[in-house]
């Protein structure tokens, strides 16, 4: 695969060994994820043994939205290797690894001794952290933020068919970009599929890719697969309040969302293991100013393309600020 660009011709360049897109990955992390990312190279700084032999390439903490942050276990794998031999075990351990209480407590404490022998590190996270506690903020993004992030420099034909497989835990807790990396002579040049802004909706391709094969009637139950009761409870206090507002309203399982709909979709609820993303087919600015307690999301215009207008997400973490989105769906209900 070649690319062209200012009459330049780029080169597609092979990676013979891991080790080489580890370093990649490590160098470019603040292009790869953004400004208000902090990436950990774990290879680096913690032993093979002391996490039970299931030690990721990367911690990476993305402190976009400081007040919900993320977390992702990394793992940089090149497209030749096998999935099921390699890729799959080494994700798998770490579903195992998430649900273990001593095991998260074992990572909380190497993460944060890591941190405070680290001046650099150290002085990253206060940059963003301010006076809160290094220790308490990485406890606390640990237990409400389990994800995997999955970097691999080709296309993996296993990916789509393991993620519907395994709902519960490939589907709503593995995240995987693409990576490419192109040269001509000393230039470089990177490309990355989906953007790691808006990774949380990259499985809208899928949905696009699959528009036009035989409909699959799916139900909501599927959607609930390993998710916490908090957002069983976020899911069944709005159903129940939107009901109650107006009979007619549809809750529209589909694959990779439910959508809610009178006589169109007013939003799109993508049901994680911890938390709810949902679209609103309303403006972003307009929907900042009613909801100012839960964290709004900016779309990618190619996804509010695929959701056919204006639109932006707002991520529900728990039941205490429900009614300022309850209130804005009511509204959108009674325009549709």
């Amino acid at each position: 695969m070649k690319l062209f660009l200012n009459n330049k011709v780029y080169s597609e360049f092979q990676f013979e060994k891991e080790a080489e897109f580890e370093r990649e990955v490590v160098a470019n992390s603040k292009l790869f994820f953004g400004a208000g990312s902090i990436y950990i190279d774990a290879k680096k700084k913690i032993e093979t043994k002391s996490l039970g032999n299931s030690i990721p390439d990367g911690f990476l903490f993305d402190l976009t939205n400081k007040d919900n942050p993320e977390f992702y276990l990394v793992e940089a794998e090149l497209v030749t290797h096998d999935f099921f031999r390699h890729i799959f075990p080494q994700v798998t351990k770490f579903f195992g690894f998430f649900k273990n209480a001593k095991s998260q407590a074992d990572l909380v404490e190497k993460i944060f001794t890591i941190i405070n022998n680290d001046s650099d590190l150290r002085r990253e996270f206060k940059k963003h952290l301010g006076d809160k506690e290094i220790y308490k903020f990485i406890k606390d993004t640990i237990e409400r933020s389990q994800n995997i992030l999955l970097i691999i420099d080709g296309d993996k034909k296993e990916l789509p068919e393991i993620i519907e497989t395994y709902t519960d835990t490939w589907g709503k807790m593995v995240k995987h970009i693409l990576i490419k990396k192109f040269i001509n002579n000393n230039d470089t040049i990177f490309t990355m599929h989906p953007d790691f802004e808006n990774i949380e909706f990259s499985d809208i391709e899928n949905e696009l890719l699959e528009a036009n094969e035989e409909e699959t009637p799916y139900t909501v139950e599927e959607h609930f697969e390993g998710v916490s009761e908090t957002v069983k409870q976020i899911y069944s206090n709005i159903t129940a309040q939107l009901l109650k507002a107006n009979r007619n309203i549809i809750f529209n399982p589909q694959k990779y969302y439910i959508s809610i709909r009178t006589e169109r979709n007013v939003a799109f609820l993508k049901i994680r293991r911890k938390k709810i993303a949902i679209v609103v087919m309303h403006p972003e600015e307009e929907t900042r100013k009613v909801i100012t307690h839960n964290f709004v999301k900016t779309l990618a215009p190619s996804v509010q393309k695929f959701y056919n207008g204006k639109s932006c997400a707002i991520m529900v973490e728990g039941i205490d600020n429900l009614d300022e989105v309850v209130s804005l769906l009511k509204m959108l209900i009674a325009k549709s």
